[in-house]
């Protein structure tokens, strides 16, 4: 109980997109361990309804499932409204849906192009909108943006994925600006090798995990959890001056660089 009460997040009412993929999904659980109330959107709603059954059934909490593409502008106003008809308004929202299509520049259709964008970038905003207008209404909100590693650096090969992400980051400190005279707040976490079910056949390989693991500072590999902590913290009125920020949760990978690039002399002395 002492747990749930420092976060304050008992009985606020969170949006969370995206919500039957692997970060989606703790985030979800997360929540509900803190008597949050939950409405999970997602395309697939099959797996939304069986998450929030479960939620429901565990946590003994109010979690209630949608199908939600957030590409679609008609979609995700159905949504919010009726999130507002049940619930009168919305306390929280985690823009975390996602797709990745590998694709080179040099070839890239733009069909291609427009998909990745339309969920990870133009989804970000269609949610933030008609979500963002329940928080106007009430004059208090959190909004917490899923971006990414590849926002910072190019992550080759994967089309319009690093340029999608680098846009949501300025999108959040954009809403952040224009939002927070308002009452309502906007963040972004920026993940990095987490293992999700998407990412589950690159560790499939041994060497390659042992050589990802070594390329962090804290030479692991992230768990789901350790973005939906990040994410709780953000969505919780504990972080009540964070406005506009970026929170990477990489486990130190950024920091690496240069202790990856062979030093002669500057090494540490192998036992």
């Amino acid at each position: 109980m002492e747990q749930e009460s420092w976060l304050q997040l008992n009985e606020a009412v969170c949006v969370i997109t995206g919500a039957a993929g692997g970060i989606g999904h703790e985030i979800a659980r997360a929540l509900a361990g803190q008597r949050a109330r939950l409405v999970l959107l997602d395309r697939d709603l099959a797996q939304c309804q069986q998450l929030a059954d479960e939620l429901a059934d565990r946590a003994g909490v109010e979690v209630t499932a949608m199908e939600c593409d957030i590409a679609d502008p008609a979609s995700v106003q159905a949504a919010a409204a009726r999130v507002e008809h049940r619930f009168g308004g919305c306390d929280v929202l985690i823009n975390n849906a996602s797709v990745l299509r590998p694709a080179a520049l040099a070839d890239i259709s733009l069909e291609q192009w427009n998909q990745v964008l339309e969920v990870n970038l133009t989804g970000y905003l269609l949610c933030s909108q008609q979500f963002g207008r329940l928080m106007l209404a009430q004059g208090a909100g959190r909004i917490v943006h899923v971006s990414s590693i590849a926002a910072h650096y190019p992550q080759t090969y994967s089309g319009a994925y690093s340029a999608a992400k680098t846009a949501v980051s300025m999108l959040s400190r954009q809403l952040a600006a224009e939002w927070g005279e308002h009452g309502i707040r906007s963040n972004s976490v920026c993940p990095g090798l987490i293992l999700t079910p998407l990412s589950a056949s690159f560790y499939e390989d041994e060497e390659v995990a042992r050589r990802r693991r070594q390329m962090t500072a804290s030479r692991r590999i992230g768990k789901p959890q350790d973005i939906a902590d990040a994410v709780l913290f953000l969505a919780s009125p504990r972080s009540d001056y964070i406005n506009g920020a970026e929170l990477t949760v990489d486990g130190g990978l950024e920091a690496m660089p240069m202790a990856l690039i062979p030093r002669p002399g500057y090494e540490a002395a192998k036992a």
